[in-house]
């Protein structure tokens, strides 16, 4: 089984092109900074992973995804193989996006958004446990499906 399931912000917008032929559909390209649960001195806090999108989820990356935004993706581990300008093979892993979903509210984004570029200094990531909870704040218990 190739199951992956990420929680994380995106690093960057969604870079997004269009294939050639008579049908062309959305390829949509974007990395997740993803918090390590656990850290050792001298390691990085978090991983950062690039995921495709296809199709209609290639098109929804496009509309709306930003970069700084935390969502959550499920997915396929795909290895790939190409020759570079100079010969050599180069291998890419990356996650395969079968769906993807927000993970934080809109209002919590662009608040956020705001604070980040009047406090430029202060450019640090909630952990996830914070972002969790903001999360759980703006849902009602008449939205819960148990």
């Amino acid at each position: 089984m190739n199951k992956v399931i990420l929680m994380g912000r995106l690093t960057r917008d969604p870079e997004v092109r269009y294939s050639q032929g008579d049908n062309p559909i959305a390829v949509s390209r974007y990395s997740l900074a993803v918090n390590r649960r656990f850290k050792r001195d001298g390691d990085p806090d978090a991983d950062f992973i690039n995921c495709v999108a296809f199709g209609k989820q290639g098109e929804f990356a496009e509309k709306f995804l930003k970069k700084g935004l935390m969502i959550c993706i499920s997915g396929r581990i795909q290895v790939r193989s190409y020759d570079d300008q100079s010969g050599q093979k180069r291998w890419v892993t990356e996650v395969v996006v079968e769906e993807q979903d927000f993970a934080e509210s809109k209002s919590s984004f662009e608040s956020r958004m705001k604070t980040e570029s009047a406090n430029p200094s202060d450019t640090s990531i909630n952990n996830s446990n914070e972002d969790i909870s903001a999360l759980m704040d703006d849902i009602d218990d008449d939205d819960l499906p148990f």
